[in-house]
């Protein structure tokens, strides 16, 4: 026993301090993603948002973490406790463990040549909490956010498959690093081609994080809160964390896939890789924020009939085309 202790610890404290070097600027990031999505809807608002805790509100995402922290942890009497307080825990993990991954600067904390799939079982896993609070809460409003969102994830997931596969048959590798690499070496009418793909595949990432326009599970003026309508204290602040997380996540997928990753652009080598990944997330971001100020949401019909009468058969033609131009090496 004491020789495998011996061997573990040197080998799991370098695993344990990348995992802190990556949590923690993530949860930051997370935090002060509030913060930029309040502003920036604010200023297209024509409002100032946050501006009153702290210089120009910096401290606003601080307030609001310690306010949760300090509220009471209310449980419906009919809940199942266990699965209650289970629920924003997965999601939060799953939000979590799917940067093991994603390669910031040509390296990953899990370089695996299977990283698609990880990501795509992470981010299907995911909708287990959401499934569960719904469940546990014991709560009709809470119950129907969950319906909806089990059957939006899981439909929009296919559409986000497909353009995945559109990125895996040009570059040949399930491996996320190789994945950058081969994207730079594409001809130009590639990335052409892939641009509509890398539009669907931005809108299905947006209805995989339940955001606007797709917040059907959350809709305040339909079913008031959706899923996590009886949650409150820190349980309501993991699934916050969570939804903030999987944005983030989504927005490093959308980069690593179909922006470049950490390489430059227009042979702007000068700027450091983990800056250019840094910038590319920031961007996307950027959008996800705009589409939130600009667009109203969607009848849940509407949600649907997009993804299985627009999305999926444009998706399939895509892939065949794409697979027609690698096969005959055009």
């Amino acid at each position: 026993m004491d020789y495998l202790v011996e061997i573990a610890i040197p080998t799991l404290l370098p695993i344990i301090g990348w995992v802190i070097l990556l949590v923690i600027p993530l949860l930051l990031s997370v935090a002060y993603l509030t913060l930029a999505e309040r502003k920036i809807i604010g200023w297209m608002q024509l409002r100032q948002g946050p501006s009153i805790t702290g210089p120009f509100g910096l401290l606003q995402p601080i307030a609001d973490a310690l306010k949760l922290v300090f509220k009471e942890v209310i449980i419906p009497t009919k809940a199942d406790n266990a699965l209650f307080f289970l629920a924003p825990i997965i999601t939060f993990v799953m939000a979590m463990v799917g940067w093991a991954v994603i390669p910031i600067t040509g390296h990953s904390l899990a370089n695996i040549n299977v990283g698609v799939l990880y990501l795509l079982a992470t981010s299907s896993l995911g909708v287990y909490g959401i499934i569960i609070a719904g469940w546990a809460s014991n709560s009709q409003y809470a119950f129907l956010g969950a319906i909806r969102s089990s059957a939006q994830m899981i439909s929009y997931e296919l559409s986000l498959s497909m353009c995945i596969a559109c990125v895996l048959l040009v570059s040949g590798s399930m491996n996320l690093v190789e994945i950058v690499y081969a994207q730079h070496h594409l001809p130009w009418y590639m990335h052409l081609v892939l641009l509509p793909v890398f539009v669907i595949f931005f809108i299905s990432i947006l209805a995989e994080t339940n955001r606007h326009p797709f917040d059907l599970p959350e809709a305040e003026s339909e079913i008031v809160a959706g899923y996590h309508v009886e949650y409150s204290s820190m349980p309501f602040a993991l699934f916050f964390l969570g939804e903030y997380a999987n944005m983030i996540l989504g927005s490093a997928m959308a980069t690593t896939l179909f922006l470049g990753g950490w390489l430059p652009w227009f042979g702007m080598s000068f700027i450091p890789g983990t800056l250019w990944f840094i910038l590319k997330i920031m961007m996307c971001l950027f959008v996800f924020i705009w589409v939130r100020a600009a667009l109203p949401r969607y009848r849940y019909d509407q949600l649907m009939r997009l993804n299985w009468k627009i999305f999926l058969p444009m998706t399939l033609v895509f892939f065949v085309v794409i697979a027609c131009f690698v096969q005959f090496n055009i």
